[in-house]
Formats: C-alpha cells, structure tokens, sequence
C-alpha cells in the first residue's frame, strides 16, 4: 500500500520542513518532497505538523489503571509505597483473578491509550503472567517490546508499619521466570511482521540478585534484545541496596555487569553525582518519567541527567499516558529543578522520543523522516485555538501541546490512527469491556484494603 501526508510542518533529521508531503510505500518513507505524490491513500488535512513516530520507552498500562485515581493528592504515600503496596500486590491480584478475556479487555484499554498519547512504540515491563499484551499490541497495530519481569524475590510488599517485606530473601533462583520469558518469546518474538518483540527486564536491584542479574544480562544479550531495570526510584530502594551489596543501586548493577549501551535505567531519581558519572561512562540510557514522580512531590529533571552527559529519553511510567503531554512536564519540571530557562529545550526533547529512543533500542531505522526509514509516523494537528498564532511548530507542539491534537499514526506503513480515531478497534467497545474488567479488581477485598490504606 502507498500512503501520502501532507505537512504543513515536517520534522526531518535537517530541521523542520514546511509544506512538504511525506510518501510511504510499504513498509518505508519513499519520498519527502514538495510536489504532490501519487499514492492509494492519501491525507491532505491543513495545519499538519508530521513527525517520526513518538516512542515511548517505559510504562505499565496495566498495573496503572488497576489504581487509576487512587494515587494522586497523597493518597499512595511515598514512592515505595506506591510500588510496592498498590501497585505491585494489586497487578499481581488482578493477573490472578481476571479470566485471560479480561486481562486482554484491560490490555487493550491501557495500549488505546499509549497510542493516543502519540506513540506509535512503546516498551512495556510488565509481569510476565499477563501474555495477553502481547496480543493486545499486536491487534492494536502497535509497534511493541513487551518486558515480563523476572524476580529473585517474589511478591515484595510494604507492611502497614512501611517495612518492606521481600518473600524467599536471600533465593537467587528466578529460573522460573527466565524459563517463562523464553517461551513468551518462542511464541511471540518476531509476530506482527517484527512489530512484536521482547525485550529483558529484571524488575528491580532490591528485587533481583546478583546471579539473576547475570543470568538475565547473558541471555538478553546472546540474543541482542534491549535490557531495562528499576534502578533507584526510591530511598527505600538505595537503603536496601547499601545494607544488602554495600553500595549503591548503579554500583550494584555495575559491579553485575549490567551497565552499558543497551541497558534503559528506569527512573534512577536518587542517584548521586558518582551514580551519574557512572551512567554516563557506560553509554547507558536513563529513561525519565518525570509526572509520575511530580504526583509525589519529587522532582525527577529530565535536565538533570541530560546536563551530565548520560542519554535520555522520555517516558509515562503508566501515569497519564500522554507521551506529548511528557515532554512539556519533563521541561517544565527541568526549568524549576535547574533555576534557569535555558535547560531542557523543545526540540531537545522532542529528540528523546524520537531519534534518541531510537538509538537507545539500536533501531537507526526509527525515530526519523529520511528516505529508507521504517514509516513509524506521529502526526499531530496544531490548527487548533490555543496553538495559534504559531512562529515556532516545535516549541507550540512541546509547551502547548498534549493528546488532543493527534490526528494520525502510521506505524510500519499502516495507517492505524486517522482523525483522532483508532482504525483496527472499535474505540467505544475497548473503553467499555477494559473498564468494566478493572473494576472487577476494584471490587475485590483485597483491593479495597489495599485503598484504605490496610
């Protein structure tokens, strides 16, 4: 199939475009060029802003919206508290208790919503007794790395006293989990003409051992798959991490091995000045999820590691969803942390969602409009009111921008988002059949507990 865009604004490796038209055949961008092209599909809508599809490099759909409005105004606490006593025991209930329909219902709900977030990829840690975003990802046309956890310590859990409590301390095993994110990908690597890929996860450096760590890091990289891992997202986590290994979280994981060009470090918000240097050393890629921490009351400045020369990227971390809506927090939040106006600039992180988080998963082929790119498109709509006037589309898209304005998506040259609306789902059905699935969990004793606190 031949598609044709027209932008009034096209982002290219070279700068921004204006009325340019951006011809896919197949599976590649064809042609970018002034003059009308001949295709069998073709979008002519004014106002255009065309950019590399968006990627978005961390989230949990899943566990996210299996506490969706539980968390905001301090009502999960700190952040361990929002890891390990709702989110965690509450996915783990749900992977439990909903029917593998169900589970499927909610997968497809929470990846409607990453994709209407502007993203046409998306990396998912998620827990590996949830195969069905797998399917979900692959009936929604997006391009997908799934990352099933594997534990050395299963089921953590906060006490109400705010102890952590870590289940079979000291077991180093987590072969059970390695030998399951094997079969996952003997059935789903490669699905979707390669959209569907895996990618390793060890959970986190409080829940994974050393020799796990290793076991883990040997097989994703026989098999040149990314890796990412939880690295000191809370105090909590570094406490632990000192007591257990003597050192911090990113010492941990390079004492492990686990450092280097194809490791993406969730999160990394209590690292220090040598954690930083460290990163940056190894080629290592910190992925910021800055609202997820600001609901918290933590600064988490995408601006701070950027500053140290470590390479990073932007993602939603579940909360919010809205990967366009991430780049002006990630900014803001930036500019407050660093005191200054000139730290974190638009295009700057438009970068790190596009040709960065490219790099991040070795995929060159992604995150730019060039001639022989793979057609992952992002196509946003700024004629709207509160973007007009426009003297820069990059700065109007980033500080004023958010979920409302996606127009389209093309992932792998198929149109799977236009005016707004999903093509390959019926929107309406996926709102209701995910909802109605979450709020079987809400209605659970365990769940209600949890909420109050118990």
């Amino acid at each position: 199939m031949s598609l044709a865009i027209f932008g009034s604004h096209v982002l290219t490796p070279g700068g921004v475009l204006e009325d340019h038209w951006v011809l896919v055949e197949g599976q590649r961008i064809a042609a970018i060029t002034r003059t009308r092209p001949r295709a069998e599909t073709v979008l002519e809508a004014p106002g255009r802003f065309v950019l590399p599809g968006l990627m978005n490099l961390h989230n949990h759909c899943f566990s996210e919206m299996v506490v969706r409005n539980r968390t905001e105004d301090g009502a999960s606490g700190d952040e361990a508290s929002l890891v390990y006593r709702l989110l965690m025991p509450l996915s783990r209930l749900a992977l439990n208790s909903l029917s593998s329909a169900e589970r499927l219902a909610a997968a497809r709900l929470g990846l409607l919503q990453v994709m209407k977030g502007g993203a046409t990829s998306l990396l998912e840690p998620f827990r590996n007794g949830i195969p069905e975003m797998f399917q979900a990802a692959l009936e929604l046309g997006l391009r997908f790395w799934g990352a099933p956890y594997v534990f050395s310590s299963a089921d953590p859990r906060m006490g109400a006293d705010g102890v952590m409590e870590y289940a079979s301390v000291g077991n180093d095993d987590g072969n059970a989990d390695l030998l399951e994110w094997d079969r996952l990908r003997d059935l789903w690597d490669g699905q979707g003409e390669g959209r569907i890929r895996l990618a390793m996860s060890p959970h986190a450096t409080d829940t994974c051992g050393p020799e796990l760590l290793r076991a883990a890091v040997m097989r994703a990289r026989a098999l040149s798959v990314p890796i990412t891992v939880h690295v000191a997202q809370s105090a909590d986590e570094v406490a632990l991490c000192r007591q257990r290994h003597g050192c911090t979280p990113v010492q941990y994981l390079e004492r492990v091995g686990l450092l280097g060009p194809d490791l993406i470090a969730a999160h990394c918000i209590h690292s220090d000045a040598e954690d930083l240097a460290l990163l940056a050393r190894t080629n290592t890629t910190v992925v910021n999820c800055p609202r997820t921490f600001a609901r918290g009351g933590v600064f988490a400045p995408y601006g701070r590691f950027v500053a140290q020369g470590i390479r990073t990227v932007i993602g939603t971390d579940g909360y919010n969803m809205d990967l366009l809506g991430e780049l002006g927090a990630a900014g803001m939040i930036s500019k407050l942390e660093a005191g200054r106006a000139d730290v974190a600039k638009a295009g700057e992180l438009l970068g790190a969602v596009t040709h960065v988080a490219a790099d991040a998963v070795a995929r060159p082929d992604l995150g730019r409009i060039s001639l022989g790119a793979t057609a992952d498109l992002t196509v946003v709509d700024l004629t709207h009111p509160h973007l007009q006037p426009m003297a820069d589309p990059v700065r109007a898209l980033v500080w004023l921008g958010h979920r409302a304005e996606l127009d389209a998506l093309v992932v792998d040259g198929q149109l799977v988002l236009a005016g707004g609306r999903h093509r390959l789902v019926d929107e309406a059905s996926v709102v209701a059949e995910g909802a109605t699935a979450i709020r079987k969990v809400w209605d659970m004793p365990e769940a209600r507990a949890a909420f109050a606190g118990g």
